[in-house]
């Protein structure tokens, strides 16, 4: 299979801290349900799948805020990264360095790129809380 993007997300539906192959936007559409208006993830996953990305979605109650589910999923991704065909992390709508830093040596280790937006990234290197 292709290399993977995977995202961190928040959506309507689907099992939470489960990460979920997807490689169409049906597919997507029918378990992950609408965007939280002010969601960036499943908008990122649109994005990745209409480039041809399929996508391993894992979905957190509140995208930059539920900090105990993002770093569940990256202790899976310490864990089982390598075995994924990964090219890229993707975290939209997360600036904080505690989430961040530890997926540093992950993406380091398998050659990923890490996707953050411009606003999370100036929060990042600024050291910003929410």
């Amino acid at each position: 299979m292709d290399n993977r993007v995977f995202i961190f997300g928040e959506s309507e539906k689907g099992e939470l801290c489960t990460p979920t192959l997807f490689l169409t936007l049906a597919e997507l559409a029918e378990k992950m349900g609408n965007p939280n208006p002010e969601s960036k993830g499943i908008n990122s996953a649109v994005q990745m799948l209409l480039s041809q990305y399929p996508i391993i979605f894992y979905r957190v109650r509140e995208e930059g805020y539920s900090k105990e589910d993002y770093l569940r999923g990256v202790k899976l991704l310490y864990k089982e990264s390598s075995s994924m065909n990964l090219s890229a992390i993707c975290l939209p709508g997360v600036g904080d360095a505690e989430i961040i830093n530890p997926l540093t040596p992950i993406c380091k280790k398998n050659s990923l790129l890490m996707i953050l937006s411009e606003e999370d990234l100036y929060d990042y290197l600024t050291g910003l809380k929410y």
